[in-house]
């Protein structure tokens, strides 16, 4: 398929979407809502975890920030929406970029084991500042524009969408596979990997921040529990595995089948839901490593041998 087909289609694919709202149920129009954010969330982890290759746990706090800066600002200060995305947003590449002059040291699993208890040691900080309303939490205005979120979000994906496709095509994207595939040669071939770690963990935050922003205003509710939850850090590395990470549209596809599929579950049979991400987990990593974007490419020719070649390359 050429590249205009394929942008033929996702402009399709984007206009229907952005017709749901006008179509489709309250009750439609508020999965999507859910279902976008967390697709943002998705591909904003693929920059960092698909592309450079470094498997950040630490994605919630972003979010985090990105929400506690609305909240402040519309609760605290009084200001616009708009001015509290803004905010959200600098706070949280501020954090990535400070953060990330340390940590994107590590590598592996003590990078994994360093964002994963970021979340926490934010939280805790936040529930003793006032400012942020300590453990009691904000409470921001009520906007009853299902509308309005669900375009906001919707934008975001594209948006990030967008900013992967073109990493896909830049010198900064090239340098981010390169550290990914063999950190040393890249760094030896001129990349400074550094720099582009701390960049694309900072891009990262960025869109994590942006869904964080919107979700706050959404659910018109923030405490740090909530905030900084670690179990929706894990959910977007689910999504972005499954789908295909270091894709352009993988993760996107992941969090919407996986999103559809655990609404089903837990309506209809509740006590399996909790389980599904768990089981989604195993099965991602045993059967297709390189999620359902690697699966398209090569299950023609491969057929069911390409499950089992994956069996056999993790010796399970």
């Amino acid at each position: 398929m050429s590249s205009w087909a394929r942008i033929a289609i996702a402009i399709v694919i984007v206009a229907i979407l952005a017709a749901v709202p006008w179509f489709g149920s309250d009750v439609v129009v508020q999965f999507g809502i859910s279902t976008l954010i967390l697709a943002v969330l998705a591909q904003g982890w693929n920059i960092i975890g698909g592309y450079t290759g470094y498997a950040s746990f630490g994605n919630s706090t972003f979010f985090g920030l990105g929400a506690y800066g609305v909240a402040i600002a519309m609760v605290q200060w009084h200001l616009p929406f708009w001015v509290g995305m803004v905010f959200g947003a600098v706070m949280a590449v501020a954090f990535a970029i400070l953060l990330g002059l340390p940590v994107l040291r590590l590598k592996g699993h003590y990078f994994a084991i360093a964002t994963l208890a970021l979340a926490q040691v934010v939280a805790a900080i936040v529930s003793n500042i006032p400012l942020f309303g300590q453990n009691i939490g904000l409470v921001l205005p009520p906007l009853n524009n299902d509308a309005m979120f669900y375009e906001l979000a919707l934008a975001l994906l594209v948006a990030a969408t967008l900013t992967v496709a073109w990493l896909t095509r830049s010198r900064f994207g090239f340098g981010l596979i390169a550290i990914r595939e063999n950190e040393g040669g890249a760094a030896v071939m001129g990349v400074n990997t550094t720099l582009f770690k701390v960049m694309a963990f900072a891009l990262s935050g960025l869109f994590s921040a942006l869904a964080g922003g919107i979700e706050a205003y959404w659910i018109t509710f923030l405490d740090p529990a909530s905030a900084f939850d670690i179990s929706l850090n894990v959910k977007m590395i689910i999504m972005a595995v499954f789908g295909g990470p270091g894709t352009i549209f993988g993760p996107v596809v992941g969090a919407f089948v996986l999103s559809a599929i655990s609404e089903v579950l837990s309506s209809e049979i509740t006590s399996v839901a909790g389980l599904f991400f768990g089981i989604v987990v195993v099965a991602a990593v045993v059967l297709m490593p390189r999620g359902l974007a690697d699966i398209i490419r090569h299950f023609r020719t491969s057929g069911w041998r390409y499950f089992i070649q994956n069996v056999k390359a993790h010796r399970i």
